[in-house]
């Protein structure tokens, strides 16, 4: 096609791929070219600052994708002009993405205010790092849609003791639990683009659904895909490099939940898509390690209300007994 014979392209060929076969190729690459920018505009800018949190994802020494959120007042993220941003970082460091935050290192950040339901993407490479924050150099910033995000407001609290890291490689009872009931997670990918390094980065993204919407079985989870997720960022990077990073918070305690392990990308014919509503494609993670993070967050935050396009998908328990059900 012209575009993809007319570089630069905004995507690499994991995420072009994926587009072809969802057959949004030429509306993902006319939109991408507008909407990608290789700087924040001020909008963003503004709306970085004012953010008491930021998802992120980075790749660890053996190449592992990890997801975790670096919380702080708003402010402790602020851009001193439209090509960099720095992050403060407060309280010691004690998970993955904090160890894997040095000079030279990919990173994917997304800003994501959930009583707005606004977020935005910030793809780059550090340049500068100590322990009191870093500097991030902006190689690719665009705005997300609020399709699937749960609305919440967040009550900050005082910072407790951190509590070390629980390291595992089996999901307890408790952590599957979590995961089961979850409305919202995060997801960190990476591709190495050995044969094209401009293509090389980290990102990370958010998933929503109702609670329901990731099914736990054993160390395994699985994900449905849902509509509206054109640019396929994560599914393109998951087709060149099998590996995740994800990222559960219990908004009730402030802990999180840190996972990385292997992905299997399932087709839009797979059993497990085609009984899902609202899922297009879908994917299957399988644990290699865990970190649970007691009270790891300085806020709070309870249920609000869902997203009309979340209302409209299944969860796994609904989309099986619907599939029993003889004339389905």
């Amino acid at each position: 096609m012209a575009h993809d014979a007319a570089p630069p392209s905004p995507f690499h060929p994991g995420e072009q791929d994926m587009q072809r076969r969802a057959g949004k190729r030429e509306m993902a690459e006319t939109l991408g070219r507008r909407m990608i920018r290789p700087f924040m505009p001020d909008e963003h800018r503004a709306f970085f600052a004012q953010l008491p949190f930021l998802a992120v994802g980075a790749v660890d020494a053996d190449g592992w994708p990890w997801a975790s959120l670096l919380s702080g007042p708003p402010g402790f993220a602020t851009s001193p002009d439209p090509q960099h941003l720095q992050v403060s970082h407060s309280g010691p460091a004690r998970d993955p993405v904090r160890a894997a935050i040095h000079t030279g290192a990919a990173l994917g950040l997304l800003g994501i205010e959930l009583h707005s339901r606004r977020r935005n993407r910030l793809n780059g490479r550090v340049t500068a790092a100590d322990p009191r924050g870093f500097t991030l150099a902006v190689d690719q910033s665009f705005g997300n849609c609020p399709q699937y995000i749960q609305e919440r407001g967040l009550i900050m609290v005082a910072d407790s003791p951190p509590a070390e890291p629980q390291v595992f490689s089996q999901l307890s009872a408790a952590h599957a639990a979590l995961i089961a009931q979850a409305d919202t997670f995060f997801v960190a990918s990476h591709n190495p683009a050995a044969s094209d390094p401009r293509h090389a980065g980290a990102d990370v993204s958010h998933r929503g659904g109702r609670p329901g919407f990731v099914r736990v079985d054993g160390n395994a989870l699985t994900i449905p895909d849902f509509r509206g997720n054109n640019h396929f960022n994560t599914l393109g990077n998951f087709l060149l490099n099998p590996r995740a990073g994800l990222a559960f918070v219990d908004f009730a305690s402030g802990s999180l939940l840190l996972l990385t392990g292997t992905v299997e990308l399932l087709e839009e014919d797979h059993p497990d898509v085609t009984i899902f509503a609202g899922a297009q494609r879908g994917w299957r993670f399988v644990l290699r390690q865990g970190q649970w993070l007691e009270a790891a967050l300085p806020w709070r935050s309870g249920a609000g209300s869902f997203a009309p396009q979340t209302l409209r998908t299944d969860t796994w328990s609904e989309a099986q007994t619907r599939a029993a059900e003889p004339d389905a």
